[in-house]
């Protein structure tokens, strides 16, 4: 019952995801920690209160920590260039913005 539920609030921050721009994505992947703790710390606040609530929010945690490496490997990240002073986009396997 809590993996279940683990997985289905994995979903539904999979499905806010996909909503978003291309480019917002490649944005968020730069960032991991911050993604991996922020969507942890959501679903803590919203499973609150019971013991089946905080161990589903955990599951979900570390689904969504599972899925940035993925994703970071699989469609590329951006991050941004200090010296060149740009973003700069690091493709993964699938080039989501390929140079024209």
């Amino acid at each position: 019952m809590i993996i279940e539920s683990g997985i289905i609030i994995f979903i539904g921050f999979l499905l806010l995801m996909v909503k978003l721009p291309k480019w917002q994505i490649a944005w968020l992947l730069g960032k991991p920690l911050t993604v991996d703790l922020t969507a942890s710390i959501a679903a803590y606040i919203l499973h609150f209160g019971t013991f089946t609530g905080v161990m589903a929010a955990a599951v979900a945690g570390l689904m969504v920590s599972a899925m940035t490496t993925i994703g970071r490997s699989i469609v590329g990240y951006t991050k941004y260039n200090k010296k060149e002073q740009r973003w700069i986009y690091t493709p993964g396997l699938y080039d989501w913005f390929p140079e024209e």
